[in-house]
């Protein structure tokens, strides 16, 4: 069972996380299953971009994403080469370190 490292988030994990996860499952899915608490405002469908993650190892084992998942991406904060939608991400066999983005665009979670 690969683990994944979850890197430490201000919010959703403070101290960071090492998970052992299933593989064939989303990252976002091995997250919530082990108490990190990630945004996914859209149900996990891929239709917003709150469970954004940036996968800083293991990228290359991730299923390829998507047309529709590419240009949801390119409206998430803080981007990078290697940025994936958490509930897109299907875990493979190898191990992977993930870090959370500190801002999320999820207008039903924001303050007035």
């Amino acid at each position: 069972m690969p683990r994944l490292t979850v890197l430490p988030h201000p919010e959703c994990a403070p101290g960071g996380a090492v998970i052992d996860a299933a593989s064939g499952t989303s990252i976002c899915d091995v997250l919530l299953e082990h108490g990190v608490e990630i945004q996914h405002a859209c149900g996990k469908v891929g239709a917003c971009t709150t469970c954004h993650v940036v996968v800083r190892e293991g990228f290359a084992s991730l299923n390829e994403a998507s047309e529709a998942e590419e240009d949801m991406l390119d409206r998430a904060w803080g981007v990078e080469q290697h940025s994936r939608l958490s509930c897109q991400a299907i875990v493979a066999d190898t191990e992977l370190s993930v870090e959370i983005p500190r801002y999320s665009l999820n207008h039903a979670k924001e303050k007035l």
